[in-house]
């Protein structure tokens, strides 16, 4: 690696990080709001994110993609109406675009001038009774393992959807379907209904001293117009739940298993995930361990069944790594991570990661579920490598936050025999104003 590719994205920063300091209009948005309120009886609110983040990635898809330096401008404008208790009207416009990257940009980093949510919400804030919503929205459901916002991704897309749900205190019965946008660069994000998920998500009351449970059944359906290449359909049943708690000492828990059926073209699906993690706090620094598994296919070779697990639409972040590297697909991942609050407004972040194929004849898969490499015949062996993050984020006012982060891959046999044997190295630096 040549140091002058950083100096761009280095020099870049550093006038970013001297501007905004320098500036006085941070508490701005909030003094706006309120004019705004007031003029409306506290009905209508404005919100705003402004976000960039330069970085620099050597080594992408471990030497199947070229290094890139580049930057991701993202600007987010939304208002809120809310005219009675039970009535919300909300609309949001996002211009995502990538000054620096060049010629044919994906639609993870490019998509300007588009609508990012418009919905209606009936009785969102009720604590008992149905309520509804509808249209294109950001959600998140548990962790996000399985439906959640990418929301590192520049573009972050959304879902248009529709639920309905009967709120009994802390508890919530729902049912739902979603449609994750998909994001058309150059043109206007339309609805595709031919990739959705759909059944019920239920939060049950709480189990006693503290004890959470999450109990789901899902329906993955997608066919050729929602992005389906293989012969005939997929269509992949979800039954899974979600636990959370404490444990003693001031440990806590989350544990989520996932078993799935259906099938995926002519071959029949039949695969399992699962995820565990321990917590603590000790006096400024969290510490957390966690365990997560993915089935694979013991005989890719064997068109009549598949056991690789269907990750639905995941938001992977720092899940796989801070590189988001990987996906939930014929994985063991163990992950450790330290954050320590040096102050109020400063974090010192680390995390580890080990991964190991779960079949070593199925695939290495990327964190949208794509196949990164595959060994056929199972000599690259499983063990896929070690990635080590190192982050850190600073809060110097309320709205604005500015973070920076170095990670870098320790390769494992698979990566040195099925793939070009290079490592990824990351490290990026961005800014944050929100309100």
């Amino acid at each position: 690696m040549q140091f002058r590719r950083w100096l761009r994205p280095l020099a870049a920063a550093t006038f970013l990080l001297q501007a905004t300091l320098s500036a006085q209009w941070w508490t701005a948005g909030d003094t706006l709001n309120q004019e705004i309120g007031n003029a409306t009886g506290g009905t209508l609110s404005l919100s705003l994110e402004l976000r960039s983040r330069l970085e620099h990635r050597q080594s992408q898809t471990f030497g199947f993609d070229p290094d890139r330096s580049a930057d991701f401008v993202r600007t987010r404008v939304g208002l809120a109406w809310k005219p009675a208790s039970w009535l919300k009207i909300a609309a949001k416009l996002q211009d995502a675009r990538a000054p620096f990257y060049g010629q044919n940009a994906p639609n993870t980093v490019r998509d300007p001038a588009d609508l990012y949510e418009a919905y209606v919400e009936l009785r969102g804030d009720a604590k008992r009774g149905f309520g509804l919503s509808a249209g294109r929205r950001v959600l998140n459901f548990g962790d996000g393992r399985l439906i959640g916002v990418p929301d590192w991704s520049n573009t972050a897309r959304p879902f248009d959807h529709t639920r309905l749900w009967w709120q009994a205190g802390q508890a919530r019965f729902e049912v739902l379907m979603v449609s994750m946008v998909r994001i058309r660069t150059g043109d206007f994000n339309r609805l595709n209904l031919g990739d959705r998920v759909w059944g019920t998500y239920n939060v049950l009351p709480e189990l006693g001293q503290g004890h959470r449970a999450e109990v789901y059944i899902l329906r993955h359906d997608q066919d050729a117009s929602g992005g389906f290449t293989g012969q005939g359909t997929l269509g992949v049943n979800s039954f899974g739940s979600r636990w959370t708690g404490p444990i003693a000492a001031g440990w806590k828990y989350a544990v989520e298993g996932v078993l799935q059926g259906g099938h995926v073209g002519p071959a029949t699906h039949r695969a399992a995930a699962w995820s565990s993690v321990v917590s603590k706090t000790v006096g400024k620094v969290e510490t957390s361990v966690e365990y997560k598994f993915a089935s694979g296919t013991a005989h890719p070779e064997d068109r009549s069944r598949d056991t690789t697990f269907d990750q639905l639409y995941p938001a992977n972040h720092d899940k796989f790594g801070h590189q988001d590297l990987f996906g939930w697909r014929n994985m063991h991942n163990i992950r450790g991570l330290a954050a320590w609050h040096v102050r109020p407004k400063v974090t010192l972040s680390a995390m580890f990661d080990d991964y190991w194929l779960a079949q070593a004849r199925d695939g290495l898969y990327n964190g949208p579920g794509r196949l990164i490499a595959r060994s056929a015949d199972g000599s690259a062996g499983r063990h896929v490598g070690q990635d080590l993050d190192f982050f850190a984020t600073w809060r110097p006012v309320k709205p604005l936050m500015l973070g920076a982060g170095f990670g870098v891959f320790l390769k494992g046999e698979f990566i040195r025999k099925a793939t070009p044997n290079v490592a990824p190295v990351y490290v990026y630096f961005f800014q944050t104003y929100s309100f």
